[in-house]
């Protein structure tokens, strides 16, 4: 079963300053029939101004992470953790226990864009813990591209939960296939493009939500650039 979410199904809000795009459940937005998709939670899309962002605030038993589409976000937590990330790079934070962590804009004339995706963890009450890597965009082309699994590794993310995030830029007429595990979920977020999957059509900040389909067949009707996360 393939379900199609259209782009301007999301909750949006412009702050001015920052500019969101909800596709679950989060923050002054509620929808109770859309809180999440297995360990599934959030999948924000944000545009945040040059110089601004999100003060100090704590999280605790979420794995969160952002990927970074365009300018750099700066991240610092209790742990003592200070980063940068630029496009071409994510990041994962283990919340587990506690931790207190901000993140903003790293530029003070550039405009960031990203997506903010949290996920429940495998356990609960674990060790925070924060972890920053880059990865090779040509890479994903024609390609799906582990950003973030499991086991992590060079240029990959460890999660600590049993699931996977690709990235991939999909050339127009290419194809690719995806096999889906026994009750296993995918959830595909077209980024730019236009993309067809098994019988949907997909177009840029379309998403699709699928659970049952063991062959999924991805061809670019476009230049596709998109983001699978394969969930229990």
């Amino acid at each position: 079963m393939i379900q199609v979410f259209p782009a301007h199904t999301r909750n949006s809000s412009d702050l001015g300053w920052l500019k969101g795009y909800k596709s679950f459940s989060f923050g002054d937005y509620f929808d109770e029939n859309n809180t999440g998709f297995g360990v599934m939670r959030v999948c924000n899309y944000d545009e945040i101004a040059a110089g601004r962002g999100f003060g100090p605030h704590p999280h605790s038993d979420m794995e969160i992470v952002s990927v970074v589409l365009s300018g750099a976000i700066k991240h610092e937590d209790s742990l003592g953790n200070v980063a940068v990330t630029a496009a071409g790079g994510v990041q994962r934070m283990s919340a587990g226990s506690g931790v207190i962590h901000a993140e903003y804009n790293a530029s003070d004339s550039e405009p960031l864009s990203l997506f903010q995706l949290w996920f429940m963890p495998a356990k609960r009450g674990t060790e925070p813990s924060f972890e920053n890597v880059t990865y090779v965009p040509e890479a994903m082309t024609n390609a799906l591209l582990p950003v973030v699994t499991p086991e992590g590794g060079e240029h990959k993310a460890k999660i600590y939960q049993d699931m996977s995030i690709y990235l991939s830029k999909l050339e127009a007429g290419q194809e690719l296939v995806f096999h889906q595990g026994e009750n296993r979920r995918i959830f595909l977020m077209v980024i730019s493009g236009k993309l067809e999957a098994n019988n949907a059509q997909l177009e840029t900040m379309d998403s699709a939500r699928m659970e049952a389909e063991s062959t999924l067949a991805l061809r670019a009707a476009e230049d596709a650039h998109f983001m699978l996360i394969d969930l229990p």
